[in-house]
């Protein structure tokens, strides 16, 4: 009997964590690139090193913002891991898109760093975000539906999709209050960024 390539391939989810663990290593350190220390030669006093600090300030919110959303999002992905008993080309293949488009925060973090008060750069940083909620919630719901899930409850992984799903209607909410000014936006996000890092209430949650 022939065995179809497909069926055997992509099967070995250490690999693909140990793929996952690496990009979102390199991405979480490409996003402090973007800041440069003041150039010495247009400095020449302490109160022009504190002004030229100052003018960094946006810059570092920004990869204050964006390390936590690839934080959330690297710790929601292994939470998926933790519960799948193996891979497949399929799912494989989901995570490499979820990948690729981690390997697009440093762009989005840095257009919006170099466009702050403008609303495009901001639209387009949430739609990254956006994205990786999507395909993060795709990959379980795939997961789930091919049997790769072992030792997760109902409870469990409705938990799961739900936490995506709340996630992603407050960044919209978030997204929205650029209609207002996009440091609304940043700081809402930047809120509900702090309570899924350091506030989880619920017990299943706590795991994601």
């Amino acid at each position: 009997m022939s065995t179809w390539y497909n069926r055997i391939a992509g099967q070995n989810l250490e690999r693909l964590a140990a793929l996952s663990d690496g990009i979102f290593a390199v991405a979480m350190t490409l996003l402090v690139l973007d800041i440069h220390a003041p150039a010495a030669h247009s400095i020449h006093s302490e109160s022009e090193l504190w002004l030229a600090l100052y003018q960094l300030a946006p810059r570092f919110l920004v990869y204050l913002l964006s390390f936590m959303t690839l934080g959330i999002f690297w710790t929601g992905q292994q939470t998926q891991f933790n519960y799948l008993s193996q891979s497949d080309r399929h799912l494989s293949w989901i995570h490499l898109a979820f990948l690729a488009l981690v390997t697009l925060m440093p762009f989005s973090t840095g257009l919006l760093a170099e466009f702050i008060v403008y609303r495009p750069a901001l639209l387009l940083y949430w739609a990254n975000i956006l994205l990786l909620g999507v395909v993060l919630y795709v990959s379980w719901r795939y997961a789930r539906h091919a049997g790769l899930v072992e030792n997760a409850s109902v409870e469990l992984s409705c938990a799961i999709e739900r936490r995506i799903l709340i996630a992603q209607s407050l960044y919209g909410c978030g997204a929205l209050l650029c209609v207002v000014n996009t440091y609304w936006s940043i700081g809402f996000i930047i809120l509900v960024q702090l309570n899924y890092a350091i506030a989880p209430r619920i017990r299943p949650f706590s795991r994601l």
